[in-house]
Formats: C-alpha cells, structure tokens, sequence
C-alpha cells in the first residue's frame, strides 16, 4: 500500500512524456491550397510543392521535370511519383533523384529510384526515402540538413522513336516524424534555403525584378534544433529512478532491525 502513491505519480510521468511523441507521430493532414500542376526545368525553376501535396506536370519523354520541398530536422522523408505512358512505346527507364539546398545528391535509404517500364506499360513507378534529417552536421559529411530539397524525374533509356512522346507525372512527399532518436546536439544559424524565385515587384513602373529566398517552409516553421522529446524522456527517466529509490526504501525500511528498537 505503500508504493501506491509511488506507481501512480510514474504512470502519470509517463502519460505526459507519451502524449507529445504520440502527437509527433500521428500523421498531418494534407496541405491545403491548390497543388501545382506544371514542373520546372531547372533547379533554379523548381516548382514548390508542401509536404502532403500531390503535384502533377505534363510533359515530354526526355524532359527534366523539376520539384522542391522543405524538409526539418528529424523529419524522414519520402518522395514518389507516378509516370503515365503514352500507349505504344518501346521499354524505357525512369529515375528520381533528391538533392538537398546545396544541391548534393542525397542516397535513398530505401525504395526503387529507377525502374523500367516494360514495352507499352501503362505507368511506371519510383519512390526514394531519404535518411533522417540532422540538425547539424560535420561540414565534411553528406547528411541530410534542414532546408530546401530538390525532386528531378527524368528517363534515362530511352528509345529515339519515343523521344518527344507526352508524358504526365504525379509526385507527393510524406514525411515520418523520427523525434529524439535521431537528435543531435547542435544546430544551423540558418536552414539551408538557396532557391530562387524571381518575384516582380509591380509597384514600380520598370519592369525591373527581384530575387528573394524561396517562400517554402514547413507548416510549423523550421524548429530551433535544440529541443527533441529526448530531453522529456530524459527527465522521466530520472524521475522514475528516483521513485523506484524512494518506493525500495519504503518497502525495505527496518528491515534488519532488532526488535525493540
């Protein structure tokens, strides 16, 4: 009876330091707004998509087709994309690739990035899931940071009778939340965001233009790198050290004491 008080005050710590990873985990709802329906040419043309979106893009077999999304720290993302075929076509190859805003192409942890299309297939499918993103990194390394990230979709086999051929792609990114396993110590002044966009400025009268830092970001905005559920866990964990201290004291106390005393 005892330790009642004890086992309860630990269940209690142990609801609330569920409760924000539970909330981490559960999936968001998809961005509202209308989804973009072109592409980009370029990297410095890259449409912006939002995480929960499902852009699409007509265009031509041999086309670079151009996407780009913000991707925060502890964040998993994974990026897939669907290419409707014209319907008589030789066997082809598609391939997604994933650059990150100091455009280093970025390795897939899993999923088939490149895949063939059979002769006269109606689609094909490529998926990429990327590593963790960290909130620091060693200038050295090639881990994936906070910022802006870069979808390219292109053939790579390619028969010449095919080349110019209408095509029509579909491309959403998700994201799985990692949380504190995946914390570092340490963060960046600044999420790496070097798109560009070049943005009119109508109240003048030239037709002289400006470029600013690409709009994208996450729906929460970009998270500070220092704070993980790590911390919560952390303190939890000594807090219910010191509680099994003080219930083992309670249930042990006179134990070897002489009687009488």
């Amino acid at each position: 009876m005892r330790i009642t008080p004890v086992l309860s005050a630990a269940l209690l710590l142990l609801g609330l330091a569920a409760a924000p990873a539970l909330a981490d985990a559960s999936p968001s709802p998809g961005a509202s707004g209308d989804a973009p329906t072109q592409a980009g040419t370029s990297f410095r043309t890259a449409t912006e998509i939002e995480q929960g979106q499902k852009a699409t893009a007509s265009g031509s077999a041999g086309d670079y087709l151009y996407w780009s999304f913000p991707a925060d720290a502890g964040q998993r993302p994974t990026v897939k994309a669907t290419v409707d075929l014209p319907d008589s076509h030789a066997a082809e190859t598609w391939q997604l690739d994933v650059y990150d805003g100091l455009r280093r192409r970025q390795a897939c942890q899993y999923g088939a990035q490149t895949r063939t299309a059979a002769q006269d297939a109606a689609s094909v499918e490529v998926a990429c899931t990327l590593r963790t993103v960290r909130s620091w990194s060693e200038p050295w390394a090639n881990d994936p940071l906070p910022g802006t990230y870069y979808i390219r979709l292109t053939v790579l086999d390619l028969a010449t009778t095919d080349l110019g051929l209408p095509v029509s792609a579909a491309v959403e990114v998700s994201s799985k939340d990692i949380g504190g396993s995946a914390a570092v110590d340490g963060s960046l002044t600044q999420p790496l965001v070097p798109g560009i966009a070049v943005k009119s400025d109508e109240s003048e009268e030239s037709s002289s233009s400006s470029a600013v830092l690409s709009a994208i970001e996450p729906e929460d905005g970009w998270s500070s790198g220092w704070w993980s559920d790590r911390w919560v866990w952390t303190a939890v964990g000594g807090v219910l050290a010191a509680l099994a201290g003080i219930g083992g004291y309670a249930l042990t106390r006179g134990a070897g004491r002489p009687q009488g005393v």
